[in-house]
C-alpha cells in the first residue's frame, strides 16, 4: 500500500468518524427535545386539569374563593413560561406548540371571563391586561412588550396578564378578538378594560394603568 492510498484511506476514516459523530448529536439532540415537549405537553394537560377544577370551584362559591385567586394566576403563569420555552425551542410553527398555545389560550379566556364575574358579583377591581402578540413579523416591539409584562407580573404578583398570539387560528380566540374590537397592530393591549398600541417602555405602561390599580395588586 502506497503512502498515498494510506493517506487517503485515513482520511477517508476520519471523515466517515466525524460525519457519523454529527449525524449521533444532531439525532441525540432532536431526541432530548421530543421528551422535553412530551413532559411540557403531560405537566400541562396535568395542570390544565387542575386549573379546571380550580375554575369550577371559583364558580361554585366566587366571592368565598376570591382571594385565593393568586395560586391561579401562578398557575396560569407557569403555564405560559413553559410554553414559551417549548415555542423558542421548537419553532413558533410547530404543530405540538401550537396545540399547546390553544389549550393555553382557552385557559386564559376562561380565567379572564370569571375573573370579570367575580368582579361583578364581589364587587372587586382587579388589574388586567390582554396582551396581543404577532410572530408574523410584523411587530418589531413584541419581545420587548414580553419582557415588560413578565416583569410587572413578577413585581405586581396579582396583575392578571393574559397573553394571546394574534394569528392562532382558533375559533374562540377570534370571537374574544372581534367581541373586544382588538387592531390588528402590534403589541396591542386592554387594560382594564382601554385599548391601546405599541411600547415604549415599562413606565409608559405601568401609567395605562387606572390610578391605584397597581398598587393594590401589590402582595402584602
Amino acid at each position: 500500500m502506497t503512502l498515498f492510498t494510506r493517506n487517503l484511506l485515513i482520511s477517508l476514516g476520519l471523515t466517515i468518524a466525524i460525519i457519523g459523530t454529527i449525524a449521533f448529536a444532531v439525532n441525540y439532540l432532536n431526541s432530548a427535545r421530543i421528551a422535553d415537549l412530551s413532559t411540557i405537553e403531560d405537566q400541562i394537560s396535568i395542570d390544565t386539569l387542575s386549573l379546571d377544577t380550580q375554575f369550577s370551584l371559583l364558580e361554585a362559591t366566587p366571592c368565598d374563593n376570591a382571594t385565593s385567586s393568586v395560586t391561579l394566576i401562578s398557575s396560569l403563569g407557569d403555564l405560559g413560561n413553559r410554553l414559551s420555552i417549548a415555542e423558542s425551542q421548537l419553532g413558533t410553527n410547530n404543530q405540538q406548540v401550537i396545540r399547546l398555545k390553544e389549550q393555553y389560550s382557552l385557559l386564559e379566556i376562561r380565567d379572564y371571563l370569571i375573573t370579570k364575574q367575580i368582579a361583578t358579583a364581589c364587587g372587586t377591581k382587579p388589574a388586567t391586561v390582554l396582551y396581543f402578540y404577532s410572530n408574523a413579523g410584523d411587530c418589531a416591539d413584541c419581545d420587548k412588550a414580553g419582557y415588560a409584562l413578565s416583569y410587572l407580573r413578577s413585581t405586581y404578583p396579582t396583575l392578571r396578564v393574559y397573553s394571546f398570539d394574534y394569528n392562532l387560528n382558533l375559533g374562540a380566540l377570534k370571537t374574544f378578538i372581534a367581541i373586544l374590537k382588538v387592531e390588528n397592530a402590534f403589541p396591542a393591549f386592554v387594560i382594564n378594560g382601554k385599548h391601546s398600541y405599541g411600547f415604549t417602555s415599562v413606565a409608559d405602561l405601568e401609567k395605562q394603568f387606572p390610578k391605584g390599580a397597581l398598587a393594590t395588586s401589590t402582595s402584602s
